[in-house]
C-alpha cells in the first residue's frame, strides 16, 4: 500500500521517517515530481532537470530513482518501453494511452460486492487495489 503524500514537504518528512538521505539530487528529483503531474521516464526527468539548469548525471538520477521507489517514496510504473515515475498523493489506477503512450491517473472505485468476491476467491483482505485500462483515441463511429 502506498503512502498518502498530499506536498512535496510530506515526501520529504517521509524519507526522512525511514532514515533517508536528502541530497540535492534527491531533493530536485522530487520536486520535479511534485511540480507535474505526469508520469516521467528516467531520460525525462534527466532533460528535464538540465533544462532547469541542475547539474546531475544520468546514473545519479536513474540510482535517486531507483532508491526513492523502493522506498515508497515516489511511484514506479514498469512499462515494457520502460518505468515512468511520479509522485504518491493518493492510491489511483491508471490509464494507458496505446496511441501516444501516456499514462493518466484516474480514481476508481469498484462496489464493494465484487471487492467481497475477490476476497472469497484469494482468502485474503483486500486493502488496495490498481486497476489498469488501456485506452485510444475515439474513432468515427465509436461510442463513449
Amino acid at each position: 500500500m502506498t503512502p498518502d503524500l498530499e506536498s512535496y514537504e510530506d515526501c520529504l518528512a517521509y524519507c526522512t521517517q525511514r532514515g533517508m538521505r536528502l541530497s540535492k539530487q534527491r531533493q530536485l528529483i522530487l520536486k520535479l515530481l511534485w511540480e507535474t503531474n505526469e508520469h516521467l521516464s528516467a531520460k525525462e526527468i534527466y532533460d528535464r532537470l538540465m533544462q532547469q539548469g541542475e547539474k546531475i548525471g544520468h546514473t545519479s538520477v536513474y540510482q535517486n530513482l531507483d532508491a526513492l521507489a523502493k522506498a515508497g517514496a515516489i511511484e514506479r510504473v514498469e512499462r515494457a518501453e520502460g518505468c515512468l515515475y511520479s509522485h504518491h498523493t493518493f492510491s489511483h489506477s491508471h490509464v494507458y494511452c496505446l496511441e501516444d503512450g501516456r499514462l493518466l491517473d484516474v480514481v476508481v472505485t469498484l462496489p464493494s460486492e465484487l471487492v467481497a468476491d475477490v476476497e472469497a476467491r484469494v482468502g485474503l483482505k483486500v486493502v488496495d487495489y490498481q486497476i489498469e485500462f488501456f485506452a485510444r483515441k475515439p474513432r468515427l463511429g465509436d461510442r463513449l
